[in-house]
């Protein structure tokens, strides 16, 4: 099982895909570098393969990489950066508190 994920900015979201097809995506607003991340999708066919995760991980990396920062409004998220706490510096400081981090 071959994964990539890539930004698509056209629908403004990142896309998990399984052997080229699409099995997931997590939406953002992003303004001045600050992502809004509002919804985690993954397609049911893909569920319990842990595609969520990678998906998350994967963006937030990249958005680290930008030197960007994190607004995780999907509750999934912050459990994510619960299980890779190395990543929770990306959502600011005075903001972790309201996503329980």
């Amino acid at each position: 099982m071959g994964t990539t994920v890539t930004d698509n900015p056209d629908a403004s979201r990142f896309e998990i895909t399984v052997d080229d097809t699409v099995a997931g995506w997590v939406d953002y607003r992003e303004h001045e570098g600050e992502y809004a991340l509002p919804h985690t999708r993954v397609l049911p066919e893909f569920e319990g393969r842990g595609i969520g995760s990678e998906l998350i991980v994967q963006t937030l990396r990249t958005i680290a990489e930008r030197q960007g920062s994190v607004l995780p409004f999907c509750p999934f998220i912050p459990k994510v950066l619960h299980d890779n706490p190395e990543l929770i510096d990306l959502v600011p400081a005075d903001q972790r508190e309201t996503f329980g981090l």
